[in-house]
């Protein structure tokens, strides 16, 4: 693996543990002011753990969409080295059968050549 790429994929590995980290300590305290609530269950807490738990799905998503977009670049990348390689591979047959035919010619005309007397030295 290219030293860039693991730099990269270290970098997101970085930026994922500290988006977890921060999501559980959102998470903790989200549970404590759940706790602190008079009946365990009010409008501010729902609309805290709403937004509390859309900022914790929103790394795993960024990165499964950075992931996806690479998938798709990738498979863009494979389809045009495919087409490539057909098109190198059918003009390789061409020419290919386009020696053939010349060279038939070429054994042919040697063939019909007249003999030539013997060289002496």
């Amino acid at each position: 693996m290219p030293a860039a790429k693991q730099i990269e994929l270290d970098a997101i590995d970085k930026s994922l543990e500290t988006d977890i980290e921060r999501n559980v300590y959102e998470l903790k305290r989200a549970d404590a002011t759940f706790r602190q609530s008079e009946n365990g269950y009010d409008e501010i807490s729902d609309e805290r753990l709403d937004a509390m738990l859309g900022r914790v799905s929103d790394g795993p998503r960024r990165e499964i969409q950075k992931l996806m977009d690479e998938l798709q670049t990738l498979d863009t990348k494979l389809e045009v080295d495919r087409s490539r390689i057909h098109r190198d591979i059918v003009e390789y047959t061409d020419l290919s059968k386009q020696v053939m035919q010349i060279a038939a010619i070429i054994s042919d005309s040697v063939k019909s050549l007249p003999t030539a007397p013997p060289i002496n030295r």
